[in-house]
């Protein structure tokens, strides 16, 4: 996959398709775009003074970003969650091969995957996330250079058909309702899987991001899983 803008505004890589088009269509009236503060390029900053980061790729890329700007500015980091994907193949002129629907899905509690590598920040007081589904064209190139798993067809660029609907997550308990309603507590991360829907590991990350932002409590262990419920 294709790099976003680099984070410290020094040896700049190529923008996405999908991250030039979120700021495009996040852009507000008096933003400023790429502005270098602090030593970092911010994507957007609004007449408030809130930073806008928009963050397509790993949140591991993000993280000592977060911890150097949240002590004396309010970040709003943005991620795309495809909710409808479609794999467009090109060969190796570059030119369209076939086009085909993605059977998976994105759901909101997918933003776990990226979450475990800021526990420290989400509760921060100058930090909120935005969610966007979206629906995009996942492009992948005939370039002998991918996964063995794609058949060495690599990803190299995502971009952005529409903007389904946002979820803006302000305060810590805003976490906490990415939970399932129906979930009994206490309960162990095979029972968030089960009630989730979702993989093991995600549910896995789920409790793990929780608990460590002080979400979660342990209240002790059924068999040899910990046992989870919110904290008061």
């Amino acid at each position: 996959m294709s790099s976003e803008k680099s984070h410290n505004g020094i040896g700049t890589l190529r923008e996405s398709s999908l991250h030039a088009a979120l700021k495009e269509r996040l852009k507000q009236p008096g933003d400023q775009c790429e502005v270098n503060l602090d030593g970092y390029m911010i994507d957007l900053v609004r007449q408030d003074d809130t930073l806008v980061e928009i963050q397509t790729g790993s949140f591991s890329h993000i993280r000592r970003k977060l911890e150097n700007l949240l002590h004396i500015h309010t970040v709003q980091l943005v991620y795309p969650i495809a909710e409808n994907k479609w794999i467009v193949r090109k060969g190796k002129d570059g030119k369209q091969l076939r086009r085909r629907k993605s059977p998976k899905h994105g759901k909101w509690i997918d933003v776990f995957t990226e979450l475990v590598y800021i526990t420290d920040w989400i509760t921060h007081p100058n930090f909120n996330l935005m969610l966007v589904k979206t629906e995009e064209d996942e492009i992948w190139e005939d370039d002998g250079k991918g996964s063995w798993r794609r058949k060495y067809w690599s990803k190299t660029d995502r971009k952005l058909l529409d903007i389904l609907e946002g979820y803006t997550l302000e305060k810590p308990e805003d976490y906490i309702t990415l939970l399932p309603e129906n979930l009994s507590e206490p309960f162990t991360t095979r029972q968030l899987s089960e009630t989730c829907g979702c993989r093991m590991r995600l549910a896995q990350q789920m409790a793990y991001t929780l608990f460590n932002a002080g979400l979660l409590e342990r209240t002790g262990k059924s068999g040899r899983s910990h046992l989870y419920q919110k904290t008061d």
